[in-house]
C-alpha cells in the first residue's frame, strides 16, 4: 500500500509526457512559434516607428480601405479592422498573410474545374421546374437561384424520411448499408474510436471484401482524436480513404475551412444527411451534455444525384498525389427516369426550334428504385471558396417568404446583421418565429455570444427556448407546414461562411409535417427565455459575450 502514491505519481508523469509529446501538442507548438516569429518581426519594426509614424497612419488607412471595399460580410470585415487598427503593421501583415494565400486559390481552382465536369450530370429537368413554378412560384424562384448559383436542381420522384434522433437514423443506416451492391460513399466531419464507428467499420470492411466499392472521407480535424495515419489502416481493409484538408503545422486560412458535411450515399439511389457524426454521443450511447438531440433525413430516388456529385467533387479536390487518373463519374449516377425527358431548365427557356440536348448520363448507369412522389426535393451544398452564401440565403428566403410560422432548431446563434434583420422582420410582420437552443451547451464561448443576441430578438417578437434535457445539435428550419430544411448548417459564422456544408430542402410532402411534429415535441421539453431572464444573467456572462462578439466572425 505504501507504494501506491509512488505509482500514482509515476502514472501522472507518464500522462504529462504523453500530452507534452503528443502530435496535438507539437502542432500547437509549431503554430505558436510561427505566430511569435510574426510578432518578432513586428517588434523589430517598432524601433522605426518614431520615424515612420505618418507612414504607418497612411498604411493603416489603405488597409482599412481595402478591407471595407472587399466583397464579403460586413461583420467579418469589422472583425478584421480591430486587429489592423490596434496592432499597426502586425495586424496588416497578419491579414495579408492569412487572407491572400496561394493554397486557397489552388483549392478554389480545383473545385471550379471539377464542378464544370460534374454539372453535365446534374441537369435540371425542365418538366419538374415547370410543375414547381405552377404550384409555388416563390419556391421556384429559390430553386432557380440554387441551380444558377450552385448547380443544384430541384427533383421529384424522391422519398424523404425524417429521423428525430441519431439512434433512430443509425438503425436504418445499418440496414441500408447491408443492401449495398455497387458502392458506398461516406463523408463526415467527425468520427472516433467508439461503438458506433466500430459497428460501421465492420459493415464497411465486410462490404469491401464482398466487392462493393467503399469510399470514406473525413475532415482533417479528426487527426486530433484518431491516429494521424488512420487512413492507411482503412486502406489496408480495402476501404478507399481520404482526409479532407489534413491539419498541418502551418498558419493558413485554408485550414480554417473545414468539411462539416455528413453524407452517406448507397448505390446512387439512397442517401443520408443531417447533423449526426459518427460518435457515440450522437446516438446517445454516451452521455456528454445530457440528452443529445439531433436530426437527419433519408432520401431515396433521383435527388440522391446531388449528394453523389457533392461527394465526388470533395473526393477529387483532395486527390492523393500519386493518383493521376480522373474518376469516370457517370457510372455512379442512376439513369434518368424514362417517364421524363432529359430536357433541361436552360433548354426550356430556349425557343421550341432551338433546343439543346439535355445531357443525360450514359445508359450503363444504375437503375433507381421506383419513387414516384408529388413533393419537391433540392439537396444543396455550400463552399467557403465561391463567395456565395447559399446556406444563409436559403434560410433567409424561408424567413422572408413565410406566411404563418418559421420554427428553427440550432446549436449556435452567432448571427450577422442580415440574419438578424431577416429574423426580426419576420417576427415584426406577425410570423411566429421560434428558435430552440441547447439547455446544456457544448461550447461555453459560443453560448455566451449567442446570449448577446437574445434581447434584440426577443424585443422584436422572436421567441427563444432552451432544451432542458441537454444539447440540441439539430439544424432544421420548417415553415407553414409546407417546406423544411434539414442538414449540417448552423446559425453561426463558421457554418454560414467558413465551412463546407450541405442540406436538403423539401416541400409538399409528409416529411415536412414530421419535422414540425418533432419541433413541437421538443418544444414541450424547453424553457422559454424571457427579457427578465436575460436581465438576470450574470455580469460575467454578459461581459464575456460582448467581448467575444467583437471577434465572433474570426472564431
Amino acid at each position: 500500500m505504501a507504494s501506491d502514491p509512488t505509482r500514482l505519481v509515476q502514472k501522472g508523469k507518464r500522462k504529462v509526457k504523453r500530452v507534452l509529446f503528443s502530435r496535438t501538442a507539437i502542432i500547437v507548438l509549431l503554430l505558436l512559434l510561427q505566430l511569435f516569429y510574426l510578432l518578432g518581426i513586428f517588434g523589430r519594426l517598432r524601433s522605426f516607428l518614431p520615424y515612420t509614424y505618418g507612414g504607418m497612419l497612411l498604411l493603416n488607412l489603405v488597409a482599412i480601405l481595402v478591407i471595407v471595399n472587399r466583397k464579403g460580410n460586413p461583420s467579418y470585415k469589422l472583425a478584421w479592422m480591430l486587429p489592423v487598427t490596434l496592432l499597426p503593421v502586425f495586424g496588416i501583415f497578419l491579414y495579408l498573410f492569412l487572407d491572400y494565400q496561394l493554397g486557397r486559390r489552388l483549392v478554389y481552382y480545383r473545385q471550379n474545374k471539377l464542378e464544370k465536369g460534374l454539372t453535365a450530370q446534374d441537369c435540371q429537368k425542365a418538366e419538374v421546374f415547370e410543375r414547381l413554378q405552377q404550384k409555388d412560384a416563390g419556391l421556384a424562384n429559390l430553386s432557380r437561384y440554387l441551380y444558377q448559383r450552385g448547380h443544384f436542381p430541384v427533383y421529384q420522384n424522391t422519398k424523404v424520411r425524417y429521423f428525430p434522433s441519431g439512434e433512430a437514423m443509425f438503425e436504418v443506416m445499418l440496414e441500408r448499408l447491408e443492401t449495398a451492391e455497387s458502392f458506398i460513399f461516406m463523408e463526415y466531419f467527425s468520427f472516433e474510436d467508439c461503438g458506433m464507428w466500430n459497428t460501421l467499420l465492420e459493415v464497411l470492411s465486410r462490404k469491401a471484401a464482398e466487392g462493393v466499392e467503399v469510399r470514406f472521407m473525413y475532415d482533417g480535424t479528426c487527426s486530433f482524436r484518431m491516429p494521424y495515419h488512420y487512413a492507411d489502416t482503412l486502406r489496408a481493409m480495402g476501404i478507399q480513404c481520404r482526409v479532407f484538408n489534413q491539419i498541418e503545422p502551418v498558419l493558413s486560412t485554408v485550414q480554417n475551412n473545414r468539411d462539416h458535411r455528413k453524407i452517406t450515399v448507397i448505390d446512387g439511389h439512397t442517401a443520408f444527411t443531417g447533423g449526426i457524426n459518427l460518435e457515440d454521443a450522437y446516438i446517445n450511447a454516451e452521455v456528454r451534455y445530457g440528452y443529445w438531440k439531433d436530426t437527419a433525413v433519408l432520401l431515396e430516388g433521383e435527388a440522391v444525384r446531388s449528394f453523389t456529385s457533392m461527394f465526388l467533387q470533395a473526393w477529387q479536390t483532395w486527390k492523393l498525389k500519386e493518383e493521376t487518373a480522373e474518376i469516370d463519374v457517370s457510372r455512379y449516377y442512376p439513369r434518368l427516369d424514362s417517364r421524363e425527358s432529359a430536357r433541361t431548365l436552360n433548354d426550356a427557356q430556349d425557343t421550341a426550334d432551338n433546343r439543346r440536348p439535355g445531357g443525360a448520363p450514359p445508359a450503363d448507369g444504375i437503375q433507381p428504385p421506383d419513387c414516384t412522389t408529388e413533393g419537391f426535393v433540392i439537396p444543396y451544398g455550400d463552399s467557403p471558396m465561391d463567395n456565395e452564401n447559399i446556406g444563409e440565403s436559403v434560410y433567409m428566403d424561408i424567413l422572408y417568404s413565410a406566411k404563418r410560422y418559421v420554427h428553427i432548431m440550432t446549436p449556435y446563434l452567432i448571427l450577422d446583421n442580415e440574419m438578424v434583420t431577416a429574423l426580426t422582420y419576420a417576427a415584426g410582420r406577425g410570423i411566429d418565429v421560434k428558435i430552440i437552443m441547447p439547455g446544456i451547451p457544448d461550447k461555453w464561448y459560443a453560448f455566451v455570444v449567442a446570449k448577446t443576441f437574445y434581447p434584440e430578438l426577443l424585443e422584436a417578437g422572436v421567441k427563444i427556448y432552451q432544451f432542458q434535457p441537454g444539447f440540441v445539435h439539430a439544424k432544421s428550419f420548417v415553415s407553414d407546414d409546407d417546406r423544411a430544411v434539414v442538414g449540417t448548417i448552423n446559425l453561426d459564422y463558421r457554418s454560414l461562411y467558413l465551412h463546407y456544408e450541405c442540406a436538403v430542402l423539401f416541400a409538399g410532402m409528409d416529411a415536412v409535417g414530421d419535422v414540425e411534429a418533432d419541433f413541437q415535441a421538443t418544444l414541450s421539453q424547453c424553457r422559454e427565455i424571457t427579457p427578465e431572464i436575460c436581465r438576470r444573467e450574470k455580469l460575467s456572462v454578459k461581459l464575456s459575450g460582448r467581448f467575444l462578439r467583437l471577434i465572433a466572425p474570426l472564431m
